[in-house]
């Protein structure tokens, strides 16, 4: 992974973009291109299995293509295939969909919106939890009940 990083001004509120905080300044060095659950994991607010369920969810979420998108696959689908091996680029993109709904299903209705935002859209944990309308700091407690039924449908040990 490629490293970005910037200098923010942090305030008492946060971290300041692009304005001028008043009283005393002081900096952070931020990494933008990592993503919200690889920094939960590097400071230890995830374990190894949480992750690793993430991981996997976003691999499914990229491989089904399901970001916005301008273009059209023309593809032909066959109708029989055996495992992973020999399929079609859209036949892999259907096996991974399948795949991510059925991690969202497990996950269930009143933990998805937070799975989905950190995991596969890339929102931090305080941005999220404004976006959902629920209490300071109570996105990772619900976000680490949703990785665990996500780690139980990909079966990660």
């Amino acid at each position: 992974m490629r490293r970005q990083l910037v200098e923010r001004e942090l305030t008492e509120e946060g971290p300041v973009r692009g304005s001028r905080a008043r009283g005393k300044r002081r900096t952070v060095t931020v990494n933008l291109a990592e993503s919200p659950l690889s920094w939960l994991h590097a400071r230890g607010h995830l374990d190894d299995r949480l992750f690793d369920a993430g991981e996997r969810l976003r691999a499914d979420y990229e491989r089904a293509q399901l970001g916005a998108s301008i273009t059209m696959r023309w593809d032909p689908v066959r109708a029989r295939s055996t495992g992973d091996q020999g399929l079609t680029a859209s036949e892999r993109q259907t096996a991974a969909k399948q795949r991510f709904d059925g991690a969202l299903t497990m996950a269930g209705a009143g933990l998805q919106d937070i799975l989905w935002r950190v995991v596969c859209a890339g929102e931090g944990l305080p941005d999220a939890e404004r976006q959902l309308g629920w209490p300071a700091r109570s996105g990772k407690l619900v976000l680490k009940l949703a990785l665990d039924r996500v780690a139980d449908f990909y079966r990660i040990a």
